[in-house]
């Protein structure tokens, strides 16, 4: 392991472990330099990847600091509740915002999933999860007309896709198959998240069907800020 590798977990440790608190200033690039027996170039370098990893912020002029960072969101990948009734639940400061609604062309993939044929139209709705003002999520859904017929109309309006599945006369839900992975955002994902691109992000792919029916309701792809979250699955 690299000396600033070395550095930077042992500074993620140190803050932890509650050593350094919340907006408490750091030891200098020179102290550490001293401290550690290593150039100050190295103390640096690990300096910014703990910027880009948000557990520091720096104010020119006058070193760094810790990060307060907020308390970590418990995540429940269930299929059977909206991701923002799970919010309101935990009582967090909670908002979606309809950021995409655009018809897509044809992809055997998605159109399969959603047990549709190719001259159906299928639409995407995404959706950004904002949590005390910080983008913690993009909700992307694949929904198909013949399932929704007024999606076309109704699409650019959505904020939760299982509130407009309840006006749309289906109550109960339940999950089809699902994939977890994990994926590093792309340039316009680090914009609208707000994350560096060292900051990976939880991948879910997965359906959502009626539970009575059976019907295919959605293919939802989400994206996750791991920075932001702890995993109840």
């Amino acid at each position: 392991m690299s000396e600033k590798m070395m550095l930077v977990d042992e500074l993620i440790t140190q803050i932890k472990e509650g050593k350094y608190k919340p907006n408490e200033k750091l030891p200098s690039e020179n102290e550490l330099s001293d401290q550690y027996r290593i150039p100050r170039m190295v103390v640096r370098k690990a300096y910014e990847q703990l910027q880009e990893l948000g557990f520091i912020f720096s104010k020119q002029g006058r070193g760094s600091y810790v990060q307060n960072r907020k308390q970590q969101i418990p995540l429940i990948l269930t299929g059977d509740i909206s991701f923002s009734e799970k919010m309101n639940e935990l009582g967090f400061d909670f908002r979606s915002e309809n950021v995409c609604f655009e018809r897509i062309s044809y992809e055997s993939g998605i159109y399969h999933s959603l047990k549709v044929n190719k001259q159906d139209e299928v639409y995407k709705i995404s959706r950004l999860r904002i949590v005390d003002g910080c983008p913690i999520a993009l909700h992307t859904s694949y929904a198909a007309k013949s399932v929704f017929p007024q999606i076309d109309r109704d699409g650019s309006g959505i904020t939760s896709i299982f509130h407009y599945y309840k006006t749309q006369g289906y109550q109960e839900f339940t999950s089809g198959q699902s994939q977890l992975s994990v994926v590093f955002p792309n340039e316009s994902e680090r914009k609208i998240l707000q994350c560096s691109s060292l900051i990976p992000l939880l991948f879910l792919e997965s359906l959502c069907m009626d539970k009575e029916t059976g019907t295919v309701l959605e293919v939802s792809r989400i994206k996750y800020r791991s920075d932001c979250f702890t995993y109840l699955i």
